[in-house]
């Protein structure tokens, strides 16, 4: 009875689709009829062919090896940026910047490609920060309208030196000890006043054998945020 109806259906009711198409008809169907899927969404009746995915075939037919390699990546880049992005989520928010979140997901990947060590599907964040581009395009991110902080200061082997171009009241200086393998991060905050040395140690609250970031975020009087980004 049901093929009856869907005939006549048909016959009466010519419709065209490729994926999915909507459709106006007296005769209400619901469910699936050969290769086509019919439901109501948002009001509409809807049709659709019935998806091809085997959950199955994805995880063991070798066809599905590439899109299982890039979907593997995808969810690292994304649970790294995520917790890098937490760790951070007080200085973000003054960004204002409704789109961060795709953004740095974006240079999350451009990072993990950057990995040469590990095979494909297996590639991380951290071996392509590991490289000297892989830190340059970090160091490059822009959070929202906030002016960056890479041509105000640097840090190496422990040490800020300020540009004396630089006109920031004082300096937030974020350690970030990275942990790809349980995607997790600890951090340390300490605060740089400015004086008549504009170069100045900072404290090492971790091991040299730890993988780590410097964040910073250059304040002026008023405590605002002037500029800031991965150093």
């Amino acid at each position: 009875m049901l093929k009856f109806w869907f005939s006549l259906f048909i016959g009466i009711f010519d419709f065209y689709f490729k994926d999915m198409a909507t459709y106006e008809s007296v005769i209400k169907i619901t469910g699936a009829v050969g290769d086509l899927v019919f439901y109501n969404l948002n009001g509409k009746n809807v049709v659709r062919k019935k998806s091809g995915f085997n959950k199955a075939a994805f995880k063991k037919n070798p066809s599905y090896e590439k899109v299982r390699q890039n979907s593997s990546e995808f969810g690292h880049c994304s649970k790294m940026g995520k917790v890098i992005r937490k760790s951070l989520d007080a200085y973000i928010k003054e960004s204002g910047d409704p789109l961060l979140y795709q953004k740095f997901a974006k240079v999350m990947t451009a990072i993990k490609d950057l990995d040469t060590i590990s095979e494909r599907g297996k590639r991380t964040v951290e071996n392509g920060l590991k490289t000297e581009e892989g830190r340059k395009l970090l160091g490059a991110f822009q959070f929202g309208t906030i002016k960056n902080v890479s041509d105000c200061i640097r840090i190496k082997d422990h040490v800020l030196y300020k540009n004396d171009h630089c006109t920031s009241d004082h300096a937030v200086i974020l350690t970030l000890k990275l942990d790809s393998e349980n995607y997790s991060v600890e951090s340390n905050e300490e605060i740089m006043s400015w004086n008549q040395e504009k170069d100045q140690p900072l404290k090492n609250f971790f091991s040299d054998e730890d993988f780590l970031l410097c964040f910073a975020a250059l304040k002026n009087e008023h405590d605002e945020i002037t500029r800031m980004g991965f150093v």
